[in-house]
Order: structure tokens, then sequence, then C-alpha cells
């Protein structure tokens, strides 16, 4: 990442905390202690017992749930960031993570085979559906030129009906609600992690989860394919002028991305829930917008992000049971650091006048 645009990100964490901490006192909280209660419940404050170990102290339940979080977090953030650097807005990864899930689910609840192809078949499917689910506002901008933002949207909501609708036809649940339990050969979790993490639902998600982040990056930065891909988010028309498949690329980043989103799905429905919930899309999906733009839309960029977004989601329960403070406080937090996130181009200014002054006064030499 360029270290001016890097700097600008840690700026807009530090004024959105310091914002935050404004906010609290100014609503009769004290924000010293809602922040120790925030790091507290993200399992980076632990309480210390007198047998416990370094694995104790570090591997805790709670930050196991930050890392849990963290992990759908990285993969919608990679699936915004990887269609912005091609020069797409996909918005409809809430959708695609969705229909991912269940695919996903499907196979885990109708498939009865060993874990070792069980757990393969069910991730794969969930990145199929996601990728399937993004191929439609992809042709759409390659063929017609209809803004991607428009399509994937409204794709957010067939994906949510077609699934309230199909969820108790093909694999209804105990409740109408929900859909059934997956079989635990489909299940991301494992006994090594939960106990490894005393008790947390942290699965094999965060390993495929970090593993997409290497994908990404040697995609965009190593290869011919993501040069293409690229180039053709900068400027469509030289793209056509040097004689790049220009409508294939849109339609393949599309899909690349709604395959990130579809793993997403999987991470969260087969490692996390283990069922599908009706009515409602998964809030990472959303989320995943604001975790591109604060990382700059670099692979490694989106998983410092979603671990600050994961340790605040973690935190914030805790620090409303111990400190009082409402958990709506902490999405305030995070709207205010996104907030200074987008107006990075004001921040850099500001950087320049104050370089600039700074060099005038000879403090440069």
């Amino acid at each position: 990442m360029h270290k001016n645009k890097f700097v600008i990100s840690l700026l807009a964490v530090i004024s959105g905390l310091i914002t935050g901490a404004f906010v609290m006192a100014l609503t009769g909280y004290n924000p010293i202690k809602g922040y120790q209660s925030l790091l507290k419940g993200a399992g980076l404050i632990v309480t210390v017992k007198a047998d416990a170990t370094i694995f104790d102290i570090i591997f805790n339940k709670r930050f196991g749930d930050t890392l849990l979080n963290m992990t759908t977090l990285i993969l919608t953030g990679l699936s915004v960031s990887f269609a912005f650097r091609t020069g797409l807005f996909n918005i409809g990864v809430a959708g695609q993570m969705l229909i991912g899930g269940f695919f996903g689910t499907l196979i885990g609840v109708k498939l009865s085979v060993p874990a070792f192809a069980h757990v393969p078949l069910a991730v794969v499917s969930s990145i199929i559906g996601g990728a399937l689910w993004a191929l439609i506002p992809g042709i759409l901008k390659a063929r017609y030129r209809i803004h991607e933002v428009v399509t994937s949207i409204m794709m957010n909501y067939i994906s949510l009906w077609s699934v309230y609708y199909f969820v108790p036809v093909i694999v209804p649940g105990e409740f109408e609600t929900e859909s059934a339990m997956i079989k635990s050969t489909a299940s991301l979790r494992t006994k090594w992690m939960t106990e490894f993490f005393h008790g947390s639902n942290i699965n094999l998600g965060l390993f495929l989860a970090f593993a997409a982040v290497v994908i990404v990056w040697f995609i965009l930065e190593k290869t011919v394919f993501g040069y293409e891909l690229k180039a053709v988010g900068f400027n469509i028309n030289a793209s056509k002028y040097a004689g790049m498949k220009v409508n294939r690329n849109m339609v393949l980043s599309m899909m690349i991305s709604g395959a990130f989103a579809g793993l997403a799905g999987a991470t969260f429905y087969l490692g996390y829930a283990g069922n599908i919930k009706l009515g409602a899309l998964p809030a990472q999906g959303y989320d995943g917008i604001a975790v591109a733009l604060l990382g700059l839309n670099n692979p490694f960029g989106v998983v410092l992000s979603a671990l600050l977004f994961g340790l605040m989601n973690a935190g914030s329960l805790f620090m409303n049971s111990s400190a009082g403070v409402p958990n709506e406080l902490v999405s305030i937090i995070i709207a205010i650091i996104i907030y200074f996130a987008a107006t990075s181009l004001m921040l850099e200014n500001l950087m320049k006048r104050f370089t600039k002054i700074y060099n005038k006064k000879g403090g440069g030499k």
C-alpha cells in the first residue's frame, strides 16, 4: 500500500475512535471504561488466572470470536475490492453470499458422504453459487452497459425471496423461518480449533479467507489476466484498442467477485450458523463495502480492516453489558471511521498543507 494512503486510513481510524470517545462522554458514558470493555470483549485484554498459560491468554474464546467475525468480513471485503480494482462496483455481495450459503447448505443437508469429500463439495458449491449469481449483472454490464450497481442490488432482493421460497420446499427446517441443519460432515467447524480457542465457533473458514487474500493478490499483481482486468477498469477504450476482450473481462471480474462472496457464504452458513435463517440478507455483505474502502482495496489492507471491524463487532456486546454503553454506539464509531476514510482526499490535502508549512519553517532540513 502507498505510504500516504496507509497513513490516511490510520488517521481515519484514530479520528473515528476519538470522535467516538467524545460521543460517549457527551451521552454520559466513560469512554476509557467503554474502550477497555470493547477490548476485553474482543479478547485483547484478558483477566489472567493463576494457572493460565501463554496460549490460554492469547488464544482465548473472545479473541476466537473476533477472528470468527473477521473471517467473513475478509471475504466480503475481498469481493468488493476485487470488483473495485477492475472498475466495477459490486453492491450485490449480500445476495451472492446468501445464494452461495444456500447452495452450500443444500449440499450439506442432502448429501451423505464422508467429511473429507462433503466439506470440499459444499464449499465449492457455495463458490459456484456466488459466481453464478454475479454472472447476470456481469452480462448486463458487458452486453448492454447497464450499471452493475442497479442490477446487483436488485439481485440482492431476488436472492432474498428466492431463498425464502426454496428453503421450505427443498430443505425445510424444524421451524418455518429456517432451513434444516447441515450434517456434521459438511461443517467447517473442527474440534481442535474449538478446543484451541476454548469453545469459540472459529472454524476452517479462517484459513480459506487467508488463502483467498493470497489468491487475489497473486491474480491482480502477478498475472497477465489480472493486468487485463485492471486495465479494463482503468480505461475501456484503451483496453479495446490494445486488443483485450473487454466484455469477457467484465463478466469474469464480476464472477470472481461473486465467487469470493459465495465463499463468504460458506464460511458463515457452513462454519458458524449451520443453517439459513429466512427473511434477512447477511449484513456482512454490506459491511464488505466499508472493509474494502478502509482497506484501500488492497488484499492485505482488507485483512487489517476486517480485523478492526471484527474486533468492534465482537466487543460491542461486552461493552454494553460491562460499561453500559449501547451497542448502537459501536455502529456510530464505525460509521465515523468510514466517513473519515471516505474523505481521504481532504485528509491528503491537509497532510500536504502541513508538510509544506513544516518544510517552509525549516523543519524538513
